[in-house]
């Protein structure tokens, strides 16, 4: 276990005494309060923070961060207050912790959604404080090390969340170490035999690879030391994931991965020129592979990344990749804004870390225009994995965006007002569609046009997460103006229709329970759902209604009285039920004849099925009443059924003439025609199963027909 004096031994170089002190006394703190937890290993809980410290303290993170680290989950898993935090370390870091505090406590309706409001929460903090992140993520490192505790959906659960979230946030603060051992870690539980076959396959070449990295090393050296060019040189293997990456997306075998060892040469020159000094005897020594020379100086990554990147046919015809540094830039590729950390009065931000953390915020503070869940959580992903293309302005200034951009994003990144205005663009001075993409070195112009609006095409050509919020909140904007002005006239007419007026109840308790059961807070929100079509305007209107009319597409279903057990009028007799609602299930169609069931719904009501309907199988038992025909009066019940015969000229015209033979009435009729048999189907009314079979009877023979049937849903 990691020893309190382990953290204040690597920090101690850094941080005054003082500081030093009040992490000693969080240690002490947070011992206390967690005494007695232990976690899914059986190691006491404090081993837990205590890592989470290590790795803030290896990061050389302010006394804030690290003491934040130690109290992380103090106030989520003990009786600790945000209060007691502020009143013992300040509001710094009570304000960290207060961040950091998971959403356990409150109840969401799906785990996507308590999962995006984890995140938005998260987001929202760091808006204020990028330090709650470095937290968040070293906490995320030391549980992914410790995933083997967890049962088996969790590691999966948790392993997908850190690939999909943390490990690209990491890669979005520059935090590269990071990055490549969250992935590594997800991709372990994520695909665990390949993962396995992968890195025994790379631990096979092991001895091979560390001769030739140190042979390659070797020639750098000297000819670095040649022209007086101070630096060192590592050379190691590719992270599993990073390799598993290229096969599957290059769809290649391990054998036919040839850049499996990446060399860095860092300089001890803060000088960029000896970077490229160092590209030219780099590529003096070696051939380079064409297209894989990248200037990450020129312009730096989104996370503010700095490098040359080349590719080499080096000794024995091996490809291998070469990475050129000062060790400033290196400093900030292994460790991102932790290695630049500010937060100490009269100390600013540099350049590069005040547009670092502003790129950060932009990126995460649009999220929280997304309300849907899976929107949410979509966008979110899709802006922490940009591919990065470089055009300019008209200006000359250099903007960056993900890969497949196009006009429509370049113009919302200028501004709202640009991107919906936007009805053309120049790329190169030649006019362009709207979703041509853009390619490095473009220069773009857009073209604007007053009162024009975004158009829902525009969603299938951009990629940037501002854009696509942009133009769907422009779009739900609108649906939502249109969805009320349909909504209103909908309700309006179904209330005249029941000589009510909707005015009179806009106030009424009445209307707030309308409300609460759909989930809606205003009239607005009630109205909208209506245009949507998502609930019927009947729906709201019989909340007002004293007492519920039959439906005129359900003429006979009728509210009746028992007496003496019989319900003439509907020619069936309930057993031990009084005054219900009796309707026939339009699933099965029961007719006079047809064994029955009756199922009492919550609203008294009852609907009559045969025995045979399987909607009938799957309800509740308890539930189940007994009922029977007792036909006093004849009724006409409507009836699905199908002819299938050859197909020939006037065959429906026959199958037609015998049903009306009988008297009986043909409400609904189509036919459908292929390899020479028609299939006729039917909705006719017959007062019960004997004349229905008299029907079938008469119909069979006719010499066309192959079969008739009554067709019930399942």
């Amino acid at each position: 276990m990691l020893r309190i004096t382990d953290i204040l031994d690597k920090i101690q170089s850094y941080l005054s005494a003082e500081e030093l002190g009040m992490i000693e006394k969080a240690y002490i703190f947070s011992a206390t309060v967690h005494q007695g937890q232990v976690r899914l290993s059986g190691e006491p809980y404090l081993t837990h923070p205590m890592e989470v410290a290590g790795i803030l303290s290896e990061l050389k993170m302010d006394a804030a961060t690290i003491i934040s680290g130690l109290l992380h989950d103090t106030v989520e898993d003990t009786l600790t207050t945000t209060e007691q935090l502020e009143k013992e370390f300040g509001k710094d870091v009570a304000f960290l912790v207060g961040g950091l505090t998971k959403l356990s406590r409150i109840s969401f309706g799906s785990q996507e959604e308590r999962q995006a409001e984890n995140f938005r929460k998260m987001i929202l903090a760091m808006s204020a404080d990028i330090r709650i992140l470095v937290v968040r993520l070293a906490d995320r490192i030391h549980n992914m090390r410790t995933l083997q505790y967890q049962a088996p959906d969790r590691k999966i659960y948790i392993a997908r969340e850190t690939m999909d979230i943390y490990a690209p946030l990491a890669n979005r603060l520059g935090i590269n170490w990071m990055k490549m051992e969250l992935e590594d870690l997800s991709f372990q539980y994520i695909s665990p035999e390949a993962y396995t076959e992968l890195s025994m396959r790379v631990h096979k070449t092991d001895e091979s690879r560390n001769r030739y990295t140190e042979e390659v090393k070797n020639i750098i050296v000297s000819e670095l030391e040649k022209v007086s060019i101070k630096g060192e040189v590592e050379g190691r293997a590719k992270h599993l994931y990073g390799i598993y990456k290229k096969m599957h997306e290059q769809r290649i075998d391990f054998d036919e991965v040839y850049d499996l060892i990446a060399f860095r040469v860092i300089l001890d020159s803060e000088k960029e020129k000896t970077c490229y000094e160092v590209l030219s005897i780099v590529h003096a020594l070696w051939k380079p592979v064409p297209g894989r020379f990248k200037d990450y100086i020129a312009m730096p990554k989104a996370n503010n990344y700095q490098s040359l990147h080349t590719a080499v046919i080096g000794p024995y015809g091996e490809r291998v990749e070469v990475q050129i540094r000062t060790k400033i830039m290196h400093e900030w590729a292994e460790k991102g804004i932790a290695a630049h950390w500010r937060y100490k009065e009269g100390r600013a931000y540099k350049n590069n870390e005040e547009n670092q953390i502003k790129k950060l915020r932009e990126v995460l503070e649009i999220q929280q225009e997304i309300k849907n869940p899976k929107e949410f959580m979509s966008n979110l992903k899709l802006a922490l994995f940009p591919e990065e293309v470089y055009v300019f302005t008209p200006n000359g200034d250099v903007k960056a965006f993900s890969k497949g951009a196009t006009p429509i994003d370049f113009a919302y990144s200028i501004h709202t007002d640009v991107g919906n205005q936007c009805i053309g663009a120049k790329v190169n001075r030649n006019i362009v569609p709207l979703k041509y993409e853009l390619h490095n070195g473009d220069r773009v112009e857009i073209i604007t046009k007053a009162g024009h609006h975004p158009s829902k095409d525009w969603l299938k050509y951009v990629v940037t997460t501002r854009a696509i919020s942009k133009i769907r909140n422009w779009i739900n904007l609108e649906e939502k103006k249109s969805s009320l002005f349909l909504g209103r006239d909908l309700l309006e007419k179904e209330f005249k229709r029941h000589n009510l007026k909707l005015g009179n109840y806009v106030k009424s308790d009445e209307i707030k329970k309308v409300f609460t059961e759909h989930s809606v807070t205003s009239l607005d929100d009630l109205i909208s759902l209506v245009g949507y079509g998502q609930i019927s305007p009947r729906q709201v209107v019989n909340h007002f209604l004293s007492e519920e009319p039959p439906k005129a597409e359900e003429a006979i279903t009728e509210k009746v009285k028992k007496k003496d057990g019989v319900a003439p009028s509907l020619g069936i007799s309930l057993t031990g039920i009084d005054d219900v609602m009796v309707k026939f299930a339009r699933c099965c169609n029961p007719i006079p004849g047809d064994e029955i069931s009756g199922y009492i719904s919550r609203g008294r009501g009852m609907m009559v099925h045969t025995q045979k309907c399987p909607y009938i199988k799957r309800m509740d038992t308890e539930r189940i009443v007994e009922v029977n025909w007792n036909v006093q009066k004849k009724h006409a019940y409507p009836v699905n059924i199908r002819v299938v015969c050859n197909d020939r000229k006037g065959v429906l015209t026959e199958v037609s003439s015998i049903i009306s033979s009988f008297d009986i009435n043909i409400s609904y009729a189509q036919v459908a025609t292929t390899d020479m048999i028609a299939t006729c189907n039917f909705i006719i009314d017959v007062n019960d199963l004997i004349q229905l079979n008299k029907i079938f009877s008469a119909i069979r023979q006719l010499k066309a027909v192959k079969s008739v049937e009554r067709m019930r849903k399942t």
